[in-house]
């Protein structure tokens, strides 16, 4: 298919299936995750003295775990899904762009969007279950699930000076009377599985909904040294501009400061003009799944599931993950423009060797009989060529300007608007 002069062509195969193997790897770690989920846990020995695991068992919890995988996972899903469909490709897509176009990139933004939400859960699922089997931490209602023997204690005595006064000071799990997988979970305290998962689901759909619709701390960009560390109200060069008509004065102005008329004019922008903060109901996309995350943690706590240090364990290490899901597929928040990164190259889709450096190289995404033209700009995973003109590289659909065209210094022309424009910011 073609677009203009240019033209869309398929997807390499060895490529495709390199995305599906991910897909396959995130499904194996939640797989390997839910097999760890239903293995016996370790079984710490407790003290039945101890009045921290002696709170009731809760049989009605406040967020089940069927709710949890609807809130964690299906809403946010849904809502990557809404985004993708409805504000992806943005504004910035011009109106003779084809459909063929814009459906490759809504889809491209849905797939790691999905990935990295798969990513996320599936990691924090997998290490979640791994490490409750293996600290078998009782839960402050383990009292309640296991029922004890109280007739048999000595029986089940355990450790060093196991009595003091003829009172067990530690007994084993095999005390309790209850059997099945309700004694088991009781040994699956650390770390909160609601708290780790709700948090990454709910993480990694702030960080997303922040990037897609610029939610972000303003900020400066980096700039070079510069001597004149005033950077006053109104800059002086609106109010007392030289007349530039005649070269003599133009030199005058030159002389008279670091910086050249044209250079403060067209480079010198304020700071306070360089960045502005979004709209405040904006905060509502980002604080909600983040309300969300604290009330289902907040649940497992006042159910006597888990102890303070579980969930808050458990909503780090979510988190953590989220961040880390979120950057594996997408650009900086706050210099990405909203966009994910682009796909692996056609023959780096599985790997390079030593000295290559990443997985983007000018072959493109096309199949290997297709080969892209090349201008040494880099791949554009649209059209399965190279350039400069690449809608991908760019960060934009749109974006189609040549780098010697961006070069091009301002014509006299618009010398001669600018002498006249004027900005009430500053």
């Amino acid at each position: 298919m073609r677009i203009g002069q240019r033209e869309i062509r398929l997807v390499s195969k060895r490529l495709l299936f390199s995305y599906i193997l991910d897909w396959i790897v995130i499904i194996a770690a939640a797989a390997v995750g839910a097999v760890f989920s239903i293995i016996a846990p370790n079984r710490r020995p407790f003290s039945l003295s101890n009045p921290d695991i002696s709170f009731p068992h809760v049989e009605k919890e406040k967020v089940s775990p069927a709710l949890l995988v609807i809130l964690a996972l299906i809403c946010p899903a849904i809502v990557i899904l809404i985004v993708c469909l409805f504000f992806v490709p943005g504004p910035t897509v011009d109106k003779n762009t084809s459909k063929a176009l814009i459906w490759r990139r809504k889809l491209w933004e849905l797939n790691t969007g999905w990935l990295g939400l798969a990513l996320g859960l599936a990691s924090t699922f997998l290490i979640t279950s791994g490490m409750k089997n293996m600290y078998g931490k009782p839960r402050p209602d383990l009292l309640s699930r296991c029922d004890p023997d109280m007739r048999n204690i000595t029986a089940h005595e355990v450790g060093f000076g196991s009595t003091v006064n003829d009172t067990a000071l530690l007994v084993s799990w095999t005390i309790c009377q209850a059997s099945g997988a309700t004694l088991e979970d009781g040994f699956r305290s650390f770390p909160s599985g609601h708290a780790s998962s709700s948090w990454a689901g709910m993480t990694y759909l702030t960080l997303f909904l922040c990037a897609k619709f610029a939610i972000a701390i303003p900020f400066l960009a980096p700039r070079t040294f510069n001597r004149e560390t005033v950077t006053p109200a109104f800059p002086h060069f609106r109010h007392n501009r030289p007349d530039t008509s005649s070269d003599m004065s133009a030199k005058q102005y030159s002389g008279a400061s670091p910086t050249s008329y044209e250079q403060e004019r067209f480079h010198g922008i304020p700071i306070r003009n360089q960045a502005a903060a979004p709209p405040t109901y904006l905060l509502v996309l980002a604080l909600v799944p983040i309300g969300a995350a604290i009330y289902i943690s907040s649940s497992r706590f006042s159910d006597f599931r888990h102890f303070g240090f579980d969930i808050i364990f458990g909503g780090l290490m979510g988190f953590s993950l989220a961040w880390f899901s979120f950057r594996w597929y997408h650009l900086p928040i706050r210099q990405g423009a909203g966009w994910s990164w682009g796909s692996r190259s056609r023959d780096r889709a599985f790997g390079v060797g030593v000295g290559v450096m990443g997985y983007v190289g000018e072959e493109g995404w096309s199949s290997s009989g297709e080969e892209p033209a090349s201008n040494g700009n880099g791949a554009d995973i649209e059209l399965g060529e190279t350039g400069a003109t690449s809608a991908f590289m760019g960060g934009g659909a749109a974006d189609t300007v040549s780098i010697d065209r961006q070069r091009e210094a301002p014509s006299s022309s618009q010398l001669a608007a600018s002498e006249t424009a004027y900005d009430p910011r500053r």
